[in-house]
């Protein structure tokens, strides 16, 4: 056969066959005949259609057809087709579920948590598809609640009508616990710090009432987060927590070993910065930033810090009026110096014309909307979103945070959806202590979203051998939009001392104020105290304390001063952090100003040693030349002077120490990373410690004991199966002859 016409027969029959189907059924429909439906109406079926009189019909529409019936989840099977211009369709409906019925949980908060997201609801239709993703959806909840282990059999009770009942018979079985956390791997850092770091906690039979105890993979995702944040402020670039995982402990069927694997890698510290910027931004207003940055060369990696220069960048740019664009960080490694390129690129202008927040059942939208960076109706920026989906985050309200970006259509404008996933917001916990000071026991109930509105509120009771002390503490973190943190506590104190010098107070009271940042990590702090104080006394009070029998009231107002510079405020490895207060009296029978000074400097003297320095000063002085009251006078508390016994240092009046006018301590403090190095659990400290308690103002022939007293000494922090354990082995170095000393002092908690 001659090649050419076989080519040509070859390519009429490719065209043939792939034409075909699409111009299969190209007729036009003079009807529409539909059967099988019962529940659902002709009318209403031909609304879900593509396809009417007159169409033209062909093979992908009915396709699309079919897709589109069985998308409404009312049809189990579709059949179409056409007969004489005349389209058949034949349904099966689905069944109409009547009732979804829950047996075996009693908890209606564990109920709600297990079916959260099931699509199957009462007058839904039955789709087996969404029975099996419901059914996979409650396994997931339940573990992520704790527990592990459900039994859960389903059932479908056929009712007239083409109804049905679906039924769950759930049997929970017990929360599962965790019995170990283990961290393996090069973690540099003993057990006992990075346990400190963590929520989850490990199950003791008295802790009744934390839920930490419990295994939540939430939880664990939290906990992986905070130790890796840890990790990459102390240098740790690299740092992997490669795996946390859970492993049922031999012979329990409820029990876990909580495993982080964690690799630190190398330290790096920060080598040489570059800015990239655009042509036309005016280089000399970014001086500032590049001298900044010249001062952390040589300085250990923080991710923290890597933020701040972000921000800095996004705010000298904004200032330059370039409102629309993103900063790509460069790293480069050699050895253990890490050498960053900051590029500043303007990105294409849009405006943001909506943003939807979805998934909030209880947070009021307000509250996630004030911690927006942009708004409607401004150009996008990428930091500043960024930085909101951030802010968003770390309110810790939610377990997850999602957010996506999508045009609406036109050139210029964009829709921002944020999809967040409500968590538990509450916690009640108990904590106990026994030591050299005596015995302690405290419980607290905390609420840091309360109906929703972003406020938290903390109740707290706490008892010891002559103290017992309450309070109600309420603070709104964003009042009115401003950025302000507003907050009101009510509080009420006694102290009895009546056996062992004489007297006894009781004080209530309420206080207000605000906190909010006044310049970079610098806070002012403004605020209102009123309290009302009763003093009784007994015939073995001192003359003191027998004229100061009475009822006082006093309203105070207070300022403070903050100025925060630590690397990180829990558990921080560099920077400072000094804070100045003063309390002055607006009505007072004594008119009592008191000033307080606090500082405190850390740094790393070498591989992960942490040594700090501390200041602290204290005067309380009558600007009337009153006497001040008891409760007013100044003890140092027994960490800023340790080898001394709590409040038996300073000026006495007769056998009792009534403190003084005046107190000042120096400590200063080294960790020994080094020293039994395999023991997980322990850490050695030394210290020296220098302090002062002077003046008395209502006596002068009362010695005004105004001598430095000083001490050294080894302390021991120990996580025990109870709890941490804290020892103090000291040596006073000076003191006053009325001083009272003590060698040894241990201090033990848990938390139930």
């Amino acid at each position: 056969m001659n090649i050419k016409i076989l080519k040509k027969l070859l390519l009429v029959f490719f065209l043939f066959i792939f034409l075909l189907p699409k111009n299969l059924y190209a007729n036009e429909i003079k009807d529409i005949i539909i059967s099988g439906n019962n529940r659902i109406s002709d009318e209403t079926i031909k609304t879900f259609l593509s396809i009417s009189q007159n169409s033209v019909i062909t093979n992908n529409l009915i396709n699309q057809t079919t897709k589109e019936l069985f998308d409404t989840n009312f049809f189990n099977d579709i059949s179409i087709e056409l007969k004489d211009n005349i389209l058949y369709l034949t349904v099966s409906e689905n069944p109409i579920i009547q009732n979804v019925i829950f047996n075996g949980i009693k908890s209606q908060t564990i109920l709600k948590e297990a079916t959260n997201g099931t699509k199957l609801t009462d007058r839904s239709s039955f789709v087996e598809v969404y029975a099996k993703q419901d059914l996979d959806l409650i396994f997931k909840n339940l573990k992520n609640q704790g527990y592990y282990f459900p039994k859960i059999n389903t059932k479908i009770e056929y009712l007239a009508n083409n109804a049905v009942n679906l039924i769950y018979e759930i049997d929970i079985g017990s929360k599962a616990k965790i019995n170990k956390i283990t961290f393996t791997g090069n973690k540099i850092f003993k057990d006992r710090l990075l346990r400190s770091l963590i929520l989850s906690e490990e199950y003791r039979f008295w802790k009744f009432i934390s839920g930490k105890k419990f295994l939540n993979e939430n939880l664990v995702e939290l906990d992986t987060r905070l130790l890796k944040n840890y990790y990459l402020n102390q240098g740790y670039y690299n740092a992997q927590i490669n795996s946390s995982y859970a492993k049922l402990v031999d012979n329990s069927d409820n029990e876990f070993e909580l495993i982080f694997n964690i690799d630190a890698g190398k330290k790096i510290f920060f080598q040489n910065f570059e800015i990239n910027l655009p042509l036309n931004y005016d280089k000399n207003n970014f001086l500032d930033l590049k001298n900044k940055l010249s001062e952390l060369k040589n300085t250990p990696y923080s991710i923290n810090a890597i933020e701040k220069i972000i921000d800095e960048i996004d705010i000298l740019a904004l200032e330059e009026e370039y409102e629309s664009i993103d900063v790509k960080v460069q790293e480069q490694i050699i050895d253990n110096k890490l050498n960053l390129t900051f590029t500043i690129n303007e990105t294409e202008k849009f405006l943001v014309k909506k943003i939807n927040i979805l998934g909030n059942n209880v947070t009021r939208e307000n509250v996630i909307r004030n911690n927006f960076e942009i708004d409607e109706g401004d150009i996008f920026n990428e930091i500043l979103f960024n930085k909101s989906i951030n802010n968003i985050k770390s309110l810790n309200f939610f377990k997850k945070v999602e957010s996506e970006i999508l045009s609406d259509g036109t050139k210029n404008e964009k829709i921002i959806n944020i999809a967040v996933e409500e968590s538990p917001t509450g916690e009640i916990g108990a904590s106990a202590g026994v030591g050299t000071s005596g015995e302690s026991f405290g419980i607290f109930i905390r609420e840091n979203n309360y109906l929703g509105k972003g406020l938290s509120i903390t109740s707290d009771l706490n008892l010891s051998s002559d103290r017992v002390s309450g309070s109600l503490f309420v603070n709104n973190p964003n009042f009115k939009d401003t950025d302000k943190s507003v907050y009101g506590s009510i509080e009420a104190t006694e102290i009895d001392r009546l056996s062992a010098s004489g007297y006894k107070t009781n004080r209530t009271g309420f206080s207000y104020g605000t906190v909010f940042e006044l310049y970079d990590d610098f806070n002012f702090g403004i605020g209102n105290k009123n309290f009302y104080e009763k003093i009784e006394t007994d015939t073995t009070a001192s003359t003191l304390q027998k004229k100061q029998e009475g009822d006082y009231l006093d309203s105070f107002v207070n300022l403070d001063f903050i100025y925060d510079k630590r690397n990180q405020k829990f558990k921080p490895s560099d920077g400072f952090r000094t804070k100045y207060s003063i309390d002055m009296p607006i009505i007072s029978d004594n008119n009592t100003l008191t000033n307080t000074f606090d500082y405190k400097m850390f740094t790393e003297l070498y591989e992960t040693n942490i040594t700090s320095l501390g200041f602290y000063f204290k005067t309380s002085n009558s600007i009337t030349n009153d006497n001040i009251k008891l409760t007013e006078r100044n003890f140092l508390p027994a960490s800023k002077l340790r080898g001394f016994q709590a409040g038996s240092v300073g000026p006495k009046d007769g056998n009792d120490y009534i403190g003084g006018n005046y107190s000042s301590s120096l400590n200063l403090s080294s960790t020994l990373p080094s020293i039994l190095q395999e023991s997980e659990n322990l850490d050695f400290l030394i210290f020296l410690d220098a302090g002062n308690v002077w003046g008395v103002d209502y006596d002068s022939s009362i010695n005004s004991s105004n001598k430095i007293r000083s001490s050294t000494g080894l302390a021991v922090d120990w996580f025990t199966p109870i709890g941490p354990l804290n020892f103090v082995f000291s040596q006073p170095l000076s003191k006053s002859n009325s001083d009272k000393t003590e060698s040894f002092r241990f201090n033990l908690g848990t938390t139930f």
